[in-house]
């Protein structure tokens, strides 16, 4: 359990720095000469200027996952592992290593999404590229019915039908 209860802005530069440099709050906290979590969470609930300097922490953290993930790809130091089968030794793929790999790729590039999405989440693609006009009349007849009538305007659409009243 941590001492630290008092804020300083020392406190917040080496918490800022730990976070931007792609540390954890949790792993951060985790050391006996660092404030906890709830101390941490009270500070940036009370210190606007924590606060923001926390917020700019977090997103150069996304930048430091990033930096991480290409590093985690190019490492192939674990990939292959030899192995003994009868007299004769070979080399094979060590599939628990490569999969570890990816899973922790795959953690850091759903953080850094959310972290700062407009640089690292996903683009959405809104761009209608179908037609109405391949759907028959009738069918879209049918659809338009269909919804006039949950609107509870069945009938009275496009003049056909309509009972003007006195």
């Amino acid at each position: 359990m941590s001492g630290v209860s008092t804020y300083t802005e020392e406190m917040a530069d080496k918490i800022c720095e730990r976070i931007a440099d792609g540390e954890s709050l949790k792993a951060i906290c985790e050391d006996d000469e660092m404030p906890s979590k709830a101390t941490v969470f009270k500070w940036l609930a009370e210190n606007t200027a924590f606060s923001d300097k926390y917020a700019l922490a977090r997103e150069a953290q996304s930048d430091a996952l990033f930096d991480d993930i290409l590093s985690i790809a190019d490492d192939a130091r674990n990939d292959w592992m030899e192995r003994n089968f009868g007299d004769a030794a070979g080399w094979v793929e060590n599939g628990e290593a490569l999969r570890r790999s990816q899973l922790r790729i795959d953690a850091r590039k759903w953080m850094a999404s959310k972290l700062k999405p407009k640089k690292y989440g996903d683009r959405l693609d809104l761009n209608h590229s179908g037609s109405i006009a391949s759907i028959p009349d009738d069918a879209l007849d049918a659809r338009l019915l269909k919804l006039l009538g949950k609107a509870g305007t069945a009938g009275t659409a496009g003049g056909e039908g309509e009972e003007e009243e006195s």
